[in-house]
């Protein structure tokens, strides 16, 4: 139009919706609801189904925290969860998180529902804004000698004191291990509790780091992509090569006539 204002094509008005934060959408759907256009109307609808997604993904977090709320109170409450329970190789790593009530963080869930990328951008999330973070591992050797049981209780007990804080609770993902006098458990907790799910991701983050850093000094056990578990790829190289001296020998006994070979 001469003189005046050129209208938006549809491709820009797609790309604006596609763009837009949650709280926008409302308003800019509102504005092209009319809009003939195909493209537009499409646009609009996908961003409508994208609020939806997103407005139930935070109700899901905002559950999260409240569950909190209700089982750990208003004081310090620490979440604990382990990772590498379950490996044949590297450490046994506990992460503890105490969580501000706010601002939430969003995403938040058992660190196994999410992507390795997921995990990391949230893990940056939750280092930004914890009032604290504990991390602590027990390695191969220890495990080996102690036993499992013994070294959940061991890391636990590590992580928790690894905050620095004196929690008024301490939520704990799973069953009871009795490592701290005002402990209380959750099965799933990692799913339905904020602190323990961060703490989960936080744990498994940590973990996969050393594990690919491992990878360099034992390429053959193909550790960057099995993470230590027991893999098809990471056995059979057991199978072959024996053991490193991060794998728990009393793990890998059906593995080799003479587990201990490094």
């Amino acid at each position: 139009m001469p003189g005046g204002v050129r209208a938006a094509s549809a491709r820009e008005i797609a790309a604006v919706l596609a763009d837009a934060s949650l709280e926008e959408i409302d308003a800019l759907a509102e504005r092209y609801s009319e809009d003939p256009r195909k493209q537009v109307r499409h646009a609009v609808e996908a961003a409508l189904r994208r609020r939806d997604k997103e407005l139930a993904e935070r109700n899901r977090v905002d559950d999260m925290y409240r569950m909190q709320l209700e089982l750990g109170g208003e004081g310090l409450v620490v979440g604990v969860d382990e990772v590498g329970r379950g490996a044949i190789a590297g450490p046994l790593t506990v992460g503890a998180v105490v969580l501000p009530p706010n601002p939430h963080v969003w995403g938040l869930n058992d660190s196994k529902q999410l992507t390795p990328a997921r995990r990391e951008g949230i893990a940056a999330q939750i280092a930004e804004v914890a009032i604290a973070i504990g991390i602590a591992h027990v390695e191969p050797a220890s495990i080996d000698a102690v036993g499992m049981a013994c070294s959940l209780r061991m890391a636990m007990t590590q992580a928790i004191a690894d905050t620095g804080v004196e929690p008024d609770c301490v939520l704990i993902d799973g069953n009871p291990v009795h490592v701290h006098p005002k402990e209380k458990t959750i099965v799933k907790g990692d799913a339905r509790i904020a602190a323990i799910a961060a703490a989960s991701i936080v744990a498994k983050v940590t973990r996969d780091a050393i594990m690919i850093g491992y990878d360099s000094e034992y390429p053959e056990y193909h550790l960057a992509e099995c993470k230590g578990y027991g893999s098809q790829a990471h056995i059979k190289a057991i199978k072959e090569h024996g053991l490193s001296p991060i794998h728990r020998v009393s793990f890998c006994g059906n593995f080799l006539e003479t587990p201990s070979l490094f």
